[in-house]
């Protein structure tokens, strides 16, 4: 590193000597790139009775006080990020989902359907590969269509119309897994 080898020379640098043989920059320990000297630094922080698995952020905070690496940040989380420990006690921080809203019952036979597609499948003799399923909410009667991911909104909106409406009439809602 550049500024080693001017606090070596004796230039002026932001590193300097002190009197107990450290290279140390302001109040803070210069660490070499040495993975042995890192990674205990690391571990003491991390795994000590008093650190008590900090989070990647905090252990950051309390380490940069005391010392200084190339790369220190990104290795700090890295580390923290391959602990197990970390792994299985580590704590959601998104919102709880409300209450589940369950659906009214319907009134008349098709008119509330549910849709959805299942896709991914192998292709069939006429070149099939997905399943697009719509079900009476009321009856709980199903029709499987037989398509292609590739239709068009056009063709998948003739195949309703010939499937459904034709022989159902309009729906009043539909619920989905497509939005």
């Amino acid at each position: 590193m550049k500024e080693m080898n001017n606090v070596k020379v004796g230039q002026d640098s932001l590193f300097r000597v002190s009197n107990d043989g450290l290279v140390v920059m302001g109040k803070r320990i210069y660490l070499p790139n040495n993975e042995i000297l890192k990674g205990e630094v690391l571990k003491e922080a991390h795994e000590s009775k008093l650190a008590i698995h900090l989070g990647s952020t905090k252990m950051y905070k309390d380490l940069k006080e005391s010392y200084w690496w190339q790369k220190m940040k990104r290795e700090i989380a890295e580390y923290v990020a391959k602990c197990a420990i970390c792994q299985q006690v580590k704590e959601e921080h998104q919102r709880l989902a409300g209450e589940l809203q369950s659906l009214p019952i319907p009134k008349w036979k098709w008119e509330n359907i549910t849709m959805y597609f299942v896709s991914g499948l192998s292709k069939s003799r006429k070149g099939h590969d997905a399943i697009w399923v719509i079900v009476d909410r009321l009856t709980k009667f199903s029709l499987f269509l037989p398509m292609k991911m590739r239709d068009s909104v056009e063709k998948l909106a003739q195949l309703y119309i010939k499937e459904v409406v034709r022989l159902y009439g309009v729906p009043v809602s539909i619920v989905s897994n497509r939005d």
